[in-house]
């Protein structure tokens, strides 16, 4: 695939000045909300057209929303501009993944992608701009890239220097306080048939409270807390995980603790990384694909390949609505094409390679990370004969709410079994709740304890 690097000035600037140090200049940290969106991207838009400005994103929840239901679609209205299948790929090879471009070769048939305008919905609080900002001069990764410090609330590195940075800003990228959560995952057959997981979750991000100081988050050494119980399928049901992430895992790596249901104990869990098969995912997926990534970037080398326009998906209400059922979603080989909304959008392409020496089942791993929200939209994941194995994308939504730009589901394919992992149905369930109390008295391996007990 054609490698496009399309950086502004303003963003070469940026990296110039970073080169030698985490830490940007004043001049630099100024563009943030001018010449750059405040959380570091290109204001404008490309030089066709097709991407437009960001103009500050949603700002209010469509009409007649409350808490608590399903987010009405702002772009409803929306046509599809054009339909990529396998027949006329070619003609968009250069905004297509190596990952998408193997999905059409598998399913010449049936996956196709529906392109619509392109809508720049992302958005935060303004204490996320602000905080955002002062990290920028600020901001500096410790322990060789395997924790950080002088930052708190927003990404840390809104100009980023290095491709580790850059995942960093994923990995910290704001999604709200408090939030519980009660969704589903599904690793259809070839066939299609499928059993619900049924998951609820919590999550206190630590990092994220309007009141977080880069020195207390140093002193306490922890982002977030993440818990999760399974309660359905009923032979699965119970079973429970606790996950504290730190903010410098070589000063202490990230603390996990399982609840085994037959044994009826809770017992530290130090697996629970890097390349572990996922929760109940069918070995679909490792633990640190979990959000398209998450945790200690340590075991690889992280390459900045540079910004370019790709097509990815993107404001997938329809796909979120409950008015969709989880059997029109879930369909042999792949979801439903006909509900997902794909767009053309500008990603910092990031490239990470397994260090020697290191263990991991992905060799090389490219991520293409949505420069206005630094969600990582899709992945291409790589074995060992560098030979494509895996391909993930995150369909992504703002929670206006809040607001905040999230997934609402992430998808798996694994190309060797011609099966994939749908994680985060909540079509036909509770809505996020981002107006949860949750005190880190409720992440204990006491508190594990508890919500695991049939």
């Amino acid at each position: 695939m054609k490698k496009l690097t399309i950086l502004s000035a303003a963003v070469l600037v940026g990296l110039v000045s970073a080169a030698a140090d985490a830490k940007v200049s004043g001049a630099d940290a100024a563009k943030l909300g001018t010449s750059l969106t405040p959380m570091g991207a290109e204001k404008a838009g490309n030089a066709d057209g097709s991407i437009p400005a960001w103009d500050g994103g949603i700002t209010k929840p469509v009409a007649g929303y409350k808490p608590g239901d399903h987010h009405p679609d702002p772009y409803a209205e929306d046509k599809v501009l054009y339909t990529i299948t396998n027949a006329n790929k070619a003609q968009y090879k250069d905004l297509l993944t190596p990952g998408e471009m193997k999905l059409f070769e598998l399913y010449p048939d049936t996956f196709k992608m529906n392109v619509y305008p392109t809508r720049r919905s992302a958005s935060w609080p303004q204490y996320v701009y602000d905080a955002t900002k002062r990290n920028a001069s600020t901001a500096e990764l410790v322990a060789d890239g395997n924790g950080i410090k002088g930052a708190a609330i927003g990404v840390p590195f809104p100009i980023p220097a290095n491709g580790l940075e850059a995942i960093w800003n994923h990995i910290l990228r704001f999604r709200g306080v408090d939030a519980t959560t009660e969704r589903n995952q599904a690793a259809p057959t070839k066939g299609g048939d499928y059993t619900l997981v049924e998951l609820s979750e919590q999550l206190r991000f630590e990092y994220s409270r309007p009141e977080a100081t880069p020195e207390q988050l140093e002193k306490d050494n922890t982002l977030f807390y993440f818990k999760q119980v399974v309660s359905q399928p009923a032979r699965l049901a119970g079973t429970a995980l606790l996950v504290k992430e730190t903010m410098d895992q070589e000063a202490l790596p990230r603390q996990a603790w399982t609840y085994n249901t037959g044994q009826r104990r809770v017992r530290k869990a130090p697996n629970v990384a890097f390349d572990t098969p996922g929760t109940v995912s069918d070995g679909l997926r490792t633990t640190d694909d979990y959000d398209m990534f998450n945790g200690s970037p340590s075991r690889y080398n992280w390459e900045l390949v540079g910004k370019k326009e790709i097509i990815i998906p993107y404001n997938d209400y329809r796909l979120h609505s409950d008015k969709v059922k989880y059997d029109e979603i879930l369909t042999p080989g792949h979801i439903n094409p006909d509900l997902v909304r794909w767009e053309k959008h500008r990603v910092w392409e990031v490239k990470a390679t397994l260090k020697d020496g290191m263990r991991h089942v992905y060799k090389t791993r490219v991520f293409y990370i949505d420069e206005d929200s630094w969600q990582v939209a899709a992945t291409d994941m790589y074995d060992n004969r560098d030979e494509l194995y895996r391909v993930a994308f995150a369909h992504n939504l703002n929670y206006y709410e809040v607001p905040t730009p999230w997934s609402t589901l992430e998808v798996f394919h694994d190309l060797q079994s011609r099966r994939y992992l749908a994680i985060g149905l909540d079509n036909e369930g509770q809505m996020y709740d981002f107006n949860a109390t949750l005190n880190a008295s409720d992440f204990t391996p006491d508190a594990l304890r508890r919500s695991g007990i049939r």
